[in-house]
């Protein structure tokens, strides 16, 4: 995801409104999100359905590596040879 232009990129939700589909159509052009301001304030930001979803993976991921370390450090883990073994002895059944 591109970073802000603040002098484009942040739009009353009054223009949003009268404007949207040249909205949409900037940030699927810019890659760039649009923050939707009301009474001076973010309330909402608008990004391309493709960027939500790489945003969605790499957030699962985290949470898994997250999760993983977690396990490790609790002493659940297994040593990569003990590991190795294990999926060569799947593999050849």
């Amino acid at each position: 995801m591109s970073r802000l232009h603040f002098d484009q990129d942040i739009q009353p939700l009054s223009d949003f409104r009268a404007g949207a589909a040249s909205f949409i159509k900037q940030i699927n052009e810019t890659r760039r999100p649009i923050v939707i301001t009301q009474r001076g304030k973010g309330v909402a930001v608008v990004i391309d359905v493709s960027q939500y979803e790489a945003m969605q993976e790499k957030i699962e991921l985290l949470e898994e590596v997250q999760k993983a370390e977690a396990q490790l450090s609790a002493g659940l883990g297994i040593s990569n040879s003990d590991a190795r073994s294990k999926i060569l002895k799947i593999i050849k059944n």
